[in-house]
């Protein structure tokens, strides 16, 4: 039971983490995404990649 417990709050924790992720991203300014080289527009495959490594 406690494995099932562990499961259920590391995908939720993941999960979180991503949509905090492509939040951040969206939100940043043109610029600051411009200099460090981030397509806003790609911010769910950039927020995957990052919190999920796929």
């Amino acid at each position: 039971m406690t494995n099932i417990l562990h499961t259920i709050r590391s995908a939720a924790a993941k999960r979180m983490a991503y949509a905090r992720t492509v939040s951040e991203i969206e939100a940043m300014p043109w610029e600051t995404a411009h200099d460090l080289d981030i397509d806003r527009t790609n911010a769910r495959a950039i927020a995957r990649k990052t919190v999920y490594g796929y």
